[in-house]
């Protein structure tokens, strides 16, 4: 960690950063949360359990938390209403838009349509931008294995491409969806297909790509079914609300339905509510990457601003 007295120079953080002092929690705490500030917020970028599992902590102690981590949110459901408890108890605020979406405004319009009283119905959608573009790619022409290859030479998956085949990503942006929504779901309710042969669980990363050729036949046979229907293969999370239950899984959708019209890496999600039923709320745009991202998280600053100094 690097810590000073004034802000730190951003075009030299990483020297800075090099140059610092081994990570101490409690020390970092006492640092960013200070006498003389009238406020503090700490913003986690990373992906990591162990800061996630902190957040309870720092927000009942007054610090207010902005995050596109998804481990808190879409952790054990207890920990969920503890966030909120804290929130409430310590008049913190705890502020997520960048973890499902990145840049899209998919919380703040879910929240916004259930604290205006709509009953949601549904919510659907692709919220992984490889997953996007893998079948916005895979027409049948070029076997699926080497859409993957190509894909992450391209640097559009995880350097394991696994962990976007598996659908855990995705899943973990459902049962945030849901909870927002007012399910207690936790994780292991949701049906999740994955992608990634079970077979090849154990495999190092160049063995699973080595080896995934070999399961390419039935992924193919998907596709070309699909084209004889006139339909695509996207891959699709929905929270059925009335129901209570969600799931993540391939599906095929005919020319005239929106998750077969987007582009490349595009994520869309779809809102059927008692106010939108019959024409629903659809929010689609780039959901991936780090200037997006970054928006989402900045926005989410001046939010907290906003609502800290009461002003427009």
């Amino acid at each position: 960690m690097c810590l000073g007295p004034a802000r730190i120079d951003l075009a030299t953080w990483r020297a800075q950063l090099e140059g610092g002092e081994p990570l101490a929690f409690d020390r970092f705490i006492e640092h960013v949360q200070t006498d003389y500030l009238p406020h503090a917020v700490i913003i986690d970028c990373t992906a990591s359990q162990e800061v996630a599992n902190r957040y309870s902590a720092w927000l009942a102690r007054g610090i207010h938390v902005i995050t596109p981590n998804k481990r808190a949110h879409s952790g054990p459901v207890a920990y969920y209403h503890e966030l909120k408890r804290a929130t409430r108890e310590a008049n913190t605020h705890f502020l997520y838009e960048a973890t499902v979406g990145a840049g899209l405004p998919v919380i703040s319009t879910l929240k916004d349509l259930v604290d205006t009283g709509d009953d949601i119905d549904n919510i659907s959608g692709i919220f992984s931008g490889t997953l996007a573009y893998l079948f916005n790619v895979f027409d049948g022409s070029k076997p699926f294995s080497s859409i993957v290859r190509d894909a992450r030479a391209r640097g559009y998956t995880e350097p394991d491409p696994r962990d976007d085949l598996s659908g855990l990503d995705v899943a973990r942006k459902a049962v945030i969806l849901a909870r927002e929504a007012g399910l207690d779901l936790e994780l292991a309710d949701l049906e999740v297909e994955s992608l990634a042969p079970p077979a090849l669980a154990n495999a190092s990363v160049d063995e699973f790509l080595e080896r995934l050729p070999d399961f390419d036949a039935p992924m193919a046979e998907r596709v070309a079914r699909a084209r004889r229907e006139r339909k695509v293969l996207r891959y699709v999370a929905e929270v059925d609300v009335r129901r209570r239950a969600a799931r993540v899984r391939l599906q095929e959708f005919g020319p005239e339905h929106p998750f077969a019209n987007i582009s490349l890496t595009d994520n869309i999600v779809q809102f059927v509510t008692r106010r939108y039923s019959a024409n629903p709320l659809i929010v689609r745009g780039p959901g991936a990457g780090p200037e997006v991202t970054a928006g989402a998280i900045f926005a989410d600053l001046l939010r907290l601003c906003r609502m800290l100094s009461g002003s427009d």
